[in-house]
């Protein structure tokens, strides 16, 4: 069940003032009072995981892939999400801004301190030490993390943020987000210069750092690849042709699989390390659909879109708990066979049904569970690893970013090529992720085989259809955001600033003809005749932003006034 209670950045930022000390509100001598940037750092990674990614757990609903996966259209849920509903008084935008933004976890024995805190203070130990590679990956991280917070919020606290201890500031003001992005790439270049510089360093990281084992090399390369990220995400509002023709003719960037910027989980209970999106597999109570929306582009149903271009990727993404032939839990509101969800914007009369037993859920790729062999069961915590790490930045991000460069003439080189390269890498990156996932399934390869090779051959031929550039683009932009299943802040981010992926609209005539949407007839074997159509409702614009979380408002006197999310953008979303 999720938790009501929070402990959000104001209140918190009183109740560390009380003391000198960041931890010193409890004396109690079995804990430390004062934390070794071994143990700040780690905290930090896990906690801007959570505050990411897919997290609906013990702890309560936070991470804003919660949310953002529902507004892209590759989950569907049953909560304020569904037809673009979120407020700021709900749990998972609520507590990914605490956890981001507290000095203390939301929970009455906390086990992380939030990522700000965390960072501010590796940062500022490690420079007192002269431990530059901790300090330059708190600058990295922070940069990342709050440009996220920016892209999905607009305008967050920033300057005055988390500074009680130092600076007396209980009640941070809120930055624009056009002022925060150039402070960001200012500590991205600070970064890298401090991992290259020579001397300093008797503490060194290791084990500690969940990203990179403390290589500086590589780190250096996520801080060019986030520059890169960061710079074309405003290229519609600032001229980033010189910034980002430098980065990528320094070569300098994530160019393998094993670079990309993740979380590797693992599959640890005790603690729990698994990637936190698997806890759908041990919930009392599922939530989390998989969007039929998506399914239907991977499986070539969608008649816009690659139709009769079928994904082999489907059995790595999803896992069917039902069999193909094999009556449901109840009544179903979206059916293909074995694939068992519901729909977007729904009010049929199915929808609310509960499918814990029978509903599709995340497969091996996103989140560590299992490949879909057809050896349909019902699923729990022991039915698949949770090793599967959050992909934030990964090699194929870089080359589909590349890719939309090109194509809009920025950086010189052939757009169709570096598309293709990226297919490559994203086929490749699933047998990545399976081999660290898989435990003691048999999964096969899928990177190299005649149906990974025969859908990417098909894709290419699709695009070289594609009479315009904007066509073009939303082949890239497609493939994109398929490959990035599991992670929502950027896919969020390029639809906003692209248009692209097109995403289902329950008010658009060709996707609902009169407010009803198909399922495939013959979907449900136990109807014994054709599937019914579904009616749908949308009656809320898109957000152009989340809303500000209402614990954030309610007490902070410097905050502005909640917002429309549907009229408000980010400064870049021309």
């Amino acid at each position: 069940m999720k938790r009501a209670s929070y402990i959000f950045l104001v209140t918190l930022a009183a109740m560390a003032g009380c003391t000198k000390g960041f931890l010193d509100i409890n004396t109690d001598p079995n804990n430390p009072t004062k934390v070794t940037l071994n143990q700040l750092l780690p905290a930090s990674e896990q906690g801007l995981g959570y505050a990411m990614g897919f997290t609906n757990d013990a702890r309560g609903a936070r991470g804003l892939t919660e949310v953002l996966s529902v507004y892209m259209h590759q989950v569907t849920v049953r909560e304020s999400q569904d037809q673009y509903g979120a407020t700021g008084s709900q749990f998972d935008i609520n507590n990914s801004w605490s956890d981001f933004y507290s000095a203390q976890s939301a929970q009455p024995t906390p086990d992380y301190i939030g990522v700000l805190e965390n960072l501010q203070v590796l940062i500022d130990e490690a420079r007192a030490g002269n431990n530059y590679i901790y300090t330059a990956i708190g600058r990295i991280l922070k940069a990342y993390g709050v440009s996220q917070f920016v892209d999905a919020f607009a305008d967050v606290p920033y300057s005055e943020a988390n500074k009680f201890a130092s600076a007396g500031i209980r009640y941070p003001k809120f930055d624009k987000g056009q002022d925060i992005y150039p402070q960001l790439l200012v500590q991205l270049d600070s970064a890298i210069g401090e991992l290259q510089a020579t001397g300093g360093n008797s503490l060194k990281p290791a084990a500690d750092d969940v990203f990179y084992g403390g290589d500086p090399d590589l780190w250096i390369k996520a801080a060019n690849s986030i520059k890169l990220k960061l710079y074309n995400q405003i290229r519609l509002t600032t001229n980033v042709s010189a910034k980002v023709n430098e980065l990528i003719n320094g070569g300098n960037l994530i160019s393998s699989l094993e670079e990309g910027f993740m979380i590797r989980y693992r599959s640890g209970t005790s603690p729990d390390d698994r990637n936190p999106g698997y806890s759908e597999y041990y919930a009392t109570q599922k939530s989390h659909y998989q969007s039929p929306w998506f399914y239907e582009i991977l499986k070539g149903l969608n008649k816009r879109l690659f139709t009769g271009i079928r994904d082999p990727r489907i059995p790595y993404y999803f896992f069917n708990q039902n069999k193909p032939l094999t009556a449901a839990q109840n009544g179903t509101d979206y059916r293909d066979s074995a694939f068992i969800s519901i729909l977007f914007g729904s009010v049929g009369p199915n929808r609310d049904k509960s499918q814990d037993n029978s509903m599709t859920v995340f497969g091996i790729y996103p989140v560590g569970g299992r490949y879909d062999d057809r050896n349909a069961l019902v699923v729990n915590g022991g039915s698949g690893t949770g090793a599967a790490p959050l992909r934030l930045l990964t090699y194929a991000d870089v080359l589909y970013i590349k890719a939309e460069l090109q194509n809009a003439g920025i950086v010189a080189g052939d757009a169709r090529a570096t598309l293709q390269q990226a297919l490559d890498a994203s086929f490749a990156q699933v047998d990545f992720v399976v081999n660290l996932a898989k435990g003691s399934q048999n999964i096969p390869a899928l990177a190299g085989t005649a149906s990974a090779t025969g859908y990417i051959n098909s894709i290419m031929a699709y695009y070289d259809s594609r009479p315009t550039a904007a066509a073009k683009l939303e082949v890239i932009m497609t493939e994109k955001w398929i490959q990035s299943f599991g992670f929502s802040g950027d896919q969020y981010s390029d639809y906003r600033r692209t248009g692209y992926p097109v995403l289902f609209d329950p008010n658009n005539a060709a996707q609902a003809p009169g407010g009803f949407f198909q399922p495939p007839l013959t979907g449900d074997p136990s109807l014994g005749g054709p599937q019914p159509a579904v009616k749908v409702i949308l009656g809320r614009r898109y957000p152009l932003s989340l809303p500000w979380p209402t614990n954030e408002l309610n007490v902070n006197p410097n905050a502005p006034a909640q917002k429309a999310p549907d009229t408000s953008p980010v400064f870049w979303d021309k």
